[in-house]
């Protein structure tokens, strides 16, 4: 289903962009997604499965480029025309989209490195990838650490009794590196590269950390099985397993903490905005279904729709769809054209869009009432993949104590120490 738009101003370009990714996520990604959800772990990244037809569609396109900038390959897309790229593909799927943008996470911290030679290594190649064959993800939590690295901060963030399960070990122009990151780990299955955090200095506890490109094919690389789980099981996840895996330096793009502690904050602004984005595709979704529903079903001899307490929920769901548009469009268009980006006005998008999602998912099932409870109707994926998405790319309650503290070492932020990109 189409919406209306309340940007007047919407260019052609930008029409034809809306309509072209919205067939993309109506014909690839639903049945994609649908066939993907009804598998075993193992069965959804077989060699034979939905999510390769997907991938594949998608670099064709060049989606998997949207983010980036026509100097290295990307689209060079507008901030408005991201975001549209990003909400419709939010509506195809959740999980799915979430697949893609974790799949970006290796070219996005070597071009953000501003390093000549990883962005010729790593970010060229992948925005010229055609067929999927180039794939990252985002190794950032460990098994009983989850949201330990986000306690910047906190007195045990730094503290030495804070240990990750991963390590980096410097020798000579190599770093060594040996442990396990967290079953969480999104693209891990189907992942050639990951961007791995990992203690570098372990007497500074979560502080003293690293980040590093990782081929995945290197000697001493190894993963779990794939991850059963409530919602988004679209989306592959795994553990990752490293035994004195040998890297290049170079690889090492961020080797103290203060470079860490900056860089990591604009990867996660990044990640938080594109799932507020697909969190807004998911709301429209469950609207949708709602709305349609409501037009079709006769309850006490008369339609849903022209039944009095239909109408207000259905408005207020409606109105959730257009506040998580508003926030996600405007904190896109500020973010994408500021360097540094503003981590808090993500965080406030990603935990608003998606406690928006989850509302209205919730709605749309008691709208439909039993048959909203079977897998016949989109709903019940809905509210899983909703449900889901409030602990996905990080914990609701952790990002707004992290985005309060962001709060309070900035607020309000001074526009006369803005740094425009390109101005």
């Amino acid at each position: 289903m189409d919406y209306f738009d309340t940007n007047l101003m919407l260019s052609d370009e930008d029409l034809a962009l809306k309509a072209s990714v919205h067939k993309f996520a109506e014909t690839v990604m639903r049945p994609a997604a649908k066939e993907l959800d009804e598998k075993g772990p193992l069965e959804a990244v077989a060699e034979d499965s939905p999510l390769w037809i997907f991938l594949r569609k998608a670099f064709e396109l060049g989606y998997h480029a949207a983010g980036f900038p026509e100097a290295v390959g990307g689209l060079g897309l507008t901030p408005l025309q991201w975001h549209i790229v990003m909400e419709e593909m939010g509506w195809g799927s959740f999980g799915l989209s979430i697949q893609l943008g974790a799949i970006s996470m290796v070219p996005l911290a070597a071009l953000l490195s501003n390093n000549p030679a990883l962005i010729e290594e790593f970010v060229i190649p992948y925005c010229r990838c055609v067929d999927g064959s180039i794939r990252g993800c985002w190794a950032a939590t460990d098994p009983d650490h989850g949201s330990d690295g986000l306690g910047f901060g906190e007195p045990f963030h730094s503290s030495p009794e804070s240990r990750s399960s991963c390590r980096a070990v410097r020798d000579g122009d190599h770093w060594v590196i040996s442990g396990q990151k967290s079953a969480w780990i999104s693209g891990g299955p189907v992942a050639t590269h990951c961007l791995l955090y990992c203690q570098t200095d372990p007497s500074r506890g979560f502080a003293g950390s690293g980040c590093a490109i990782v081929p995945l094919n290197l000697s001493g690389c190894s993963r779990g099985k794939p991850l059963a789980k409530l919602g988004m099981k679209d989306l592959a996840q795994t553990e990752l397993y490293f035994d004195d895996v040998r890297i290049p330096a170079r690889y090492m793009i961020l080797d103290n903490p203060e470079a860490y502690q900056f860089m990591s904050d604009q990867y996660l602004a990044c990640a938080n905005i594109g799932v507020a984005c697909y969190a807004t595709g998911l709301a429209r979704a469950a609207f949708e279904e709602a709305f349609g529903y409501c037009n079709e079903r006769i309850q006490g001899g008369r339609l849903l729709r022209d039944q009095y307490s239909m109408k207000q929920r259905i408005f207020a769901m409606f109105g959730r769809v257009e506040a998580c548009r508003a926030l996600t469009r405007n904190t896109v268009a500020m973010n994408m054209s500021i360097f540094p980006a503003f981590t808090e006005y993500a965080i406030a998008a990603k935990t608003a869009a998606t406690e928006m999602a989850f509302q209205n998912a919730h709605e749309a099932i008691q709208i439909l009432g039993a048959n909203g409870l079977t897998k016949e109707y989109l709903p019940e994926k809905l509210f899983r993949d909703a449900r889901t998405s409030l602990i996905a790319d990080g914990n609701t309650e952790v990002l707004q104590r992290y985005g309060g503290q962001r709060i309070f070492d900035t607020y309000p932020r001074n526009r006369s120490t803005i740094a425009r990109i390109g101005g």
